[in-house]
């Protein structure tokens, strides 16, 4: 299977969790929520491979209409079938399954009951008593017997507790001027995907572009290779502060656009756009 740079985001933004490892148990009691979800948990869905914040509710039915967003729902998915040997024995069963079956960027742990009908349950993981994840697990579907997972859907990794979104695994979430996180759809980074051997590489997406900081020449060939990575650059005259942050890093950019500069403690980083649809296999 050949892996396009959108499918490097997700592998390297899958988050490997493991329930009783260090974190919360995957069920906990909580707090009720100052709003609870109120309406039906067996809403029809219907596939799409749009990711308009419209096609996903769509595609997630009860869940993503149970999500208390900040923004828009970041992700959602409706059935996709569990096999005859895998249907838990419990609803919490069916959760763990939702969790083996599509390996999500979610939390692993710290989910609450927040409603049940006959047949189904809806799981939260709350933050400041607002839903964030929503995972509506389903008893005995057609061909599909014992519990496993209907529907899903998450709030921007952002609206996530950082002590969550700094583990291994999940997209850098940058920080505006005020130090409010800022929503990976609007910009992110992170390390290329070890397997593709890009280790060496990292990778920042802002304003639908790609930016590549590639010390080690890993892009530096093919028939429309990026620009060249400077490490030690110095800012153009018309570069302006975006006033994102992440660490140490300070993102400069000029009117075209063309090189993202990061300014750290050390100096200036002159990060080229990444014009290629370039993959691995």
């Amino acid at each position: 299977m050949r892996r396009g740079l959108a499918a490097t985001v997700l592998v390297a933004a899958a988050v490997v969790g493991c329930d009783g490892a260090g974190g919360p148990p995957v069920v906990v009691k909580g707090t009720p929520p100052a709003t609870p979800y109120r309406g039906p948990l067996d809403i029809p869905t219907e596939e799409t491979d749009a990711s308009t914040p419209q096609a996903l509710r769509t595609a997630s039915g009860a869940a993503g209409r149970a999500l208390e967003c900040d923004g828009e729902i970041h992700w959602g998915i409706g059935p996709d079938g569990w096999s005859e040997d895998d249907g838990g024995g419990s609803p919490e069963d069916g959760l763990r399954l939702f969790f083996d079956m599509f390996d999500p960027q979610v939390p692993r742990g710290g989910y609450r009951v927040e409603r049940r009908e006959a047949g189904r349950v809806l799981y939260s993981y709350d933050v400041g008593g607002r839903t964030k994840v929503a995972v509506v697990v389903a008893r005995d579907q057609k061909d599909r017997p014992g519990w496993g997972p209907e529907t899903s859907a998450s709030c921007d990794p952002s609206e996530l507790p950082a002590s969550v979104t700094s583990g291994p695994g999940w997209p850098e979430i940058w920080a505006d001027a005020r130090g409010r996180r800022v929503p990976v759809s609007k910009i992110t980074s992170f390390a290329g995907a070890e397997h593709c051997g890009w280790q060496s590489a990292h990778f920042l997406t802002f304003g639908g572009r790609i930016y590549v900081r590639d010390p080690y020449g890993v892009f530096a060939e093919g028939p429309e290779p990026a620009g060249r990575y400077d490490g030690d650059a110095a800012l153009p005259a018309g570069a302006h502060d975006t006033g994102y942050r992440l660490r140490d890093w300070r993102l400069w950019l000029t009117d075209d656009g063309d090189t993202a500069y990061v300014r750290t403690s050390h100096g200036v980083q002159a990060w080229p756009m990444e014009r290629r649809a370039f993959a691995c296999d």
